[in-house]
């Protein structure tokens, strides 16, 4: 399952954003409202569980400043990837795109696919207010 947030256009350097998203503990200011935990375990790992789901620890797994970021899950029995792309577009701002990949059965996918939308699009959207 792949799926894709709104490109999002943010008045800062791709270095900026990268470096943001670079720190884990930046991802707390990004979270939905409705998050009930959020822990910085290490200086690449965070874990974090919205109302209703499961916990889920994400860890640095990719980077290639200042273009890309990719975090993974790191333990549990999902494997999947949260990748940020971020483009210069000029003029000291970039876009930020969020992609989400993961293996999964049909049904799982069925049942996860609106709520990762909701997700991976919140964070995305959150970006420019947060930096």
């Amino acid at each position: 399952m792949n799926l894709e947030s709104p490109k999002i256009n943010v008045e800062k350097s791709p270095e900026e954003v990268f470096n943001f998203l670079s720190d884990v503990k930046n991802f707390e200011s990004l979270m939905p409202e409705n998050i009930s935990k959020f822990e910085v375990l290490e200086e690449d790992k965070f874990l974090f569980a919205l109302k209703g789901m499961p916990e889920i620890i994400l860890k640095k797994k990719e980077v290639n400043a200042p273009n890309k970021i990719v975090l993974g899950a790191a333990g549990g029995k999902l494997d999947f990837a949260l990748t940020g792309n971020i483009v210069d577009t000029g003029d000291g701002s970039s876009e930020v795109q969020l992609q989400f990949s993961g293996d999964f059965n049909p049904m799982m996918s069925m049942m996860i696919k609106g709520p990762i939308s909701k997700f991976i699009e919140t964070l995305a959207t959150s970006i420019p207010k947060a930096i």
